[in-house]
């Protein structure tokens, strides 16, 4: 079982700047597809920025040029570097390992519990 714990989330004011922290339980070296995702009340959850096979990463246009996906593999972690942040910013966010190597199958994608993030204006 692979677990995702997030942290980092918290009360933010506009223009001001987050990173979020998400650590797994196993070595993701080899785990090309890792990202984060996020989802606002009401609304359904969106990638927000990943990393794909290849090294590539994709970021949502919304966040392009504010956020900034990172990993490191010696301590199993995915980071989200947040700057500039708006309230429509706010959303609970997750982090998300897909080892099927972006296909998607549902047994093995991974989830974290989540980390609340709040930009007030």
């Amino acid at each position: 079982q692979v677990q995702l714990v997030e942290s980092g989330g918290g009360l933010v004011q506009a223009g001001g700047s987050l990173r979020l922290s998400c650590a797994a339980s196993i070595t993701i070296f080899s785990i090309s597809n890792m990202g984060w995702y996020r989802q606002a009340p009401g609304k359904q959850r969106e990638l927000v920025a990943t990393f794909a096979r290849g090294g590539s990463t994709n970021y949502v246009d919304s966040v392009k040029g504010r956020f900034t996906i990172s990993r490191d593999n010696a301590k199993n972690t995915v980071y989200l570097q947040m700057n500039s942040l708006k309230p429509e910013d706010t959303a609970v966010y997750y982090c998300n390992a897909d080892l099927s190597g972006g296909l998607g199958l549902r047994a093995y994608v991974y989830w974290g519990q989540g980390t609340q993030v709040t930009v007030s204006s």
